[in-house]
C-alpha cells in the first residue's frame, strides 16, 4: 500500500490528464472511446432526457457532465458505448449537449455520425441462462440474460460513432449477425448451450462494426466494438469465453488471408481488411492484461498481434491516485494502476485497464491519455467516487469508465 500511495503521489506531480488533453496539435487525429453510461433503465428515456435539457435532474446533470469530459477531450473521432441505439438520441446528444459549452468548455460539433442496432435486448426465444424458463418479457433481468445480449429492451447499452470527419456510410460493415458457431475454434461452451442455442448464438454480445472514415484524402477504418464482461456467468464461464472471442474477431480481422476469410458481414461480404489498410480498435474490451476475470489473457490477442501498435499506453496520475487510495482489491494487482480505465473501487475485482485505443503498426501515436484527474485537480469533479446520490446513472457524475485518447500523426 505505501508503495502505491507513493506512486500515486509521485505521479500527481507530472501534467494532469486534463491539461494533457487540451494539447492537440492540428496535424493529430485524436482519436477515442469513452464508456459514458448514458444507458437507461426503460426504452424511450434517453430520447426523452436528451430532448429536454433544460429539466435539472441526475439524468440531465450526468449528461451534461459526459458531455463536458467530452468536450474537454474534444476527440476527432470517439466511439460511446453504452449509449441506447436511437438515432434521434444521437442526434439531440450531439446537438443540444456536445454543441453547447459545458461549464466553459468548448463546444464540440460532431456532424458525422453512425448508430446501427445492437443485439442487447433483443429476445433469442430460447433459455440460454437456464434456469428452465425462456423469458421474452422485456424489462427483467432473466430477459436480458435470455436475449442474444444482456439487456432489459433492445438497443440497450448500444453504441455510437460521432466523427468531425466524413464517414463512409455506404462502406460501414456491421457484424451484428455473425454467428458464434461460425469462429473456427470458438470457445463456446457447448456442454452449456443445447445444439439448437448453438445453432442461432450471435457472437457480437452488442455489435462489431468497421466504420470508415475520411481524413484529409485518406481512410482510417475505426473498428469498434464492446464485449460483454467476463463476469455474471457460472462455472461454464460462458461470458468469459465470449469475452475472449469478441475480442479475437478484431484480431483475425485485421489479419488479411485465411484467417480472417471465415468473417461475413450483416450483408453477406466476406473476409477481413485488405492489406495495407490503417485502423484504430476502440472500445471497451472488458478485459485487462494482467488483472481481472478474462479468460485466458483474451486482450493480449490485441496487445500481443504483430499488426497492432502498441508502443503508446493511455495513462493517467488519477488512476494510480484512486488505487492507492481505495486499496483492497487494488493492492495485489500486478498491472501498473496509472494504466486503469475503469474504476471498480476496492473489492475484486478492483480498478482495471478496460478500455483501449490500439492502431494499426506504422501510425505513429504522438500523445495520449485517461481522463481521470487527479482528486486536487477541479476536474475531478466530472470522474468523482462512487456516491448514492448518483445511483439512477451507476453511481458516478459521469461513468466508471474513463474517456481514453490519442493522436495519430499519421494523418
Amino acid at each position: 500500500m505505501r508503495r502505491l500511495l507513493a506512486t500515486a503521489l509521485a505521479a500527481a506531480m507530472v501534467v494532469g490528464p486534463a491539461t494533457q488533453a487540451a494539447a492537440h496539435d492540428r496535424r493529430d487525429l485524436r482519436v477515442a472511446t469513452y464508456n459514458l453510461s448514458l444507458n437507461r433503465p426503460a426504452q424511450g428515456l434517453l430520447r426523452e432526457h436528451l430532448a429536454n435539457p433544460g429539466v435539472d435532474d441526475v439524468y440531465r446533470r450526468q449528461a451534461k457532465n459526459v458531455a463536458e469530459v467530452i468536450q474537454r477531450a474534444h476527440p476527432d473521432i470517439v466511439l460511446l458505448n453504452e449509449f441506447d441505439y436511437d438515432p434521434v438520441a444521437a442526434g439531440l446528444f450531439a446537438d443540444n449537449f456536445l454543441a453547447v459549452s459545458q461549464n466553459g468548455a468548448p463546444a464540440q460539433r460532431y456532424p458525422y455520425r453512425f448508430v446501427a442496432p445492437s443485439n442487447t435486448g433483443i429476445a433469442s426465444g430460447f433459455d440460454l441462462n437456464n434456469n428452465g424458463v425462456t423469458d421474452t418479457t422485456p424489462g427483467d433481468q432473466a430477459y436480458g440474460d435470455d436475449s442474444y445480449g444482456f439487456g432489459l429492451f433492445p438497443g440497450q447499452y448500444g453504441m455510437a460513432v460521432y466523427s468531425k470527419y466524413p464517414i463512409d456510410a455506404k462502406a460501414v460493415r456491421t457484424f451484428q449477425l455473425f454467428k458464434w458457431k461460425d469462429m473456427p475454434g470458438n470457445l463456446m461452451p457447448t456442454e452449456f448451450y443445447s445444439p439448437e442455442e448453438q445453432a442461432v448464438l450471435r457472437l457480437s454480445s452488442k455489435s462489431h462494426w468497421d466504420v470508415p472514415v475520411r481524413v484529409r484524402g485518406r481512410t482510417l477504418h475505426f473498428l469498434v466494438s464492446h464485449p460483454t464482461p467476463p463476469t455474471f456467468d457460472g462455472p461454464e464461464d460462458r461470458n468469459g469465453r465470449r469475452n475472449h472471442d469478441e475480442i479475437r474477431f478484431w484480431a483475425d480481422y485485421v489479419t488479411p488471408g485465411k484467417r480472417s476469410a471465415y468473417i461475413y458481414d450483416d450483408k453477406g461480404r466476406r473476409g477481413g481488411l485488405r492489406p495495407g489498410q490503417d485502423f484504430v480498435i476502440a472500445g471497451d474490451q472488458n478485459a485487462d492484461p494482467l488483472d481481472g476475470d478474462s479468460y485466458d489473457g483474451a486482450i493480449n490477442q490485441l496487445l500481443g498481434h504483430p499488426l497492432i501498435n502498441t508502443r503508446v499506453t493511455p495513462s493517467s496520475a488519477g488512476a494510480a491516485e484512486a488505487a492507492a487510495l481505495q486499496g483492497g482489491a487494488n493492492a495485489t494487482h500486478e498491472g501498473n494502476p496509472r494504466y486503469d480505465t475503469a474504476d471498480f473501487a476496492d473489492t475484486a475485482p478492483g480498478n482495471l485497464r478496460a478500455d483501449y485505443v490500439l492502431p494499426r503498426k506504422g501510425l505513429k501515436a504522438t500523445g495520449s491519455g485517461v481522463f481521470w484527474p487527479v482528486q486536487a485537480d477541479p476536474l475531478s469533479r466530472l470522474s468523482g467516487v462512487y456516491d448514492p446520490v448518483w445511483a439512477p446513472v451507476n453511481g458516478f457524475p459521469t461513468s466508471d469508465h474513463r474517456l481514453v485518447w490519442l493522436d495519430l500523426r499519421s494523418f
